[in-house]
């Protein structure tokens, strides 16, 4: 399962799979030898290679901590397959990216660098599995890059656009 998490503003593109009771995990791209178990719910023990690490989450309103020792880290933890990102306040200020929510192929841009958009508005169309699908703006703005060209593959959660 592909993630992007965000701890402390630092962003992060995580890939988890378990089989054969062993969890796979790439982190940006590197592998790592990873054994978690849930020790209790919200704890979670850790061994990363060598070092073995206890992780408490606790929620806080609408925000995620994860505890790591006596240190604190607020996460932000997106499925970039989920068609549907959750809403927050402030969410329609200052730039947002367009994602792909799944693998595909371009097909279609339909707008260009510099176009006015409304929220809901089509700005581009992805084949997936012979079935093609608009990614639509988040917000009202103004597309300001541009980061794929028709006839290009994606991944899930790979940046198409960002409008703002």
């Amino acid at each position: 399962m592909l993630y992007d998490v965000a701890i402390d503003g630092m962003n992060y593109r995580l890939d988890l799979n378990r089989a054969d009771g062993r969890w796979s995990c790439r982190l940006d791209g590197r592998d790592l030898e990873v054994d978690a178990v849930l020790a209790r719910p919200d704890v979670l023990s850790l061994r990363i290679g060598n070092m073995a690490y206890e992780v408490k989450s606790e929620r806080v309103a609408n925000d995620l901590h994860l505890w790591v020792g006596s240190r604190c880290f607020a996460v932000e933890v997106h499925d970039p397959r989920s068609l549907r990102g959750r809403t927050r306040s402030g969410d329609d200020h200052g730039p947002r990216k367009i994602v792909a929510p799944m693998p595909g192929k371009v097909v279609r841009l339909l707008v260009g660098e510099g176009d006015e958009v409304e929220p809901g508005a089509g700005v581009a169309v992805v084949e997936a599995m012979k079935m093609q699908n608009e990614i639509k703006s988040p917000k009202k703005g103004t597309i300001q890059k541009i980061l794929v060209s028709e006839g290009a593959a994606v991944n899930a959660g790979d940046v198409l656009a960002i409008v703002e």
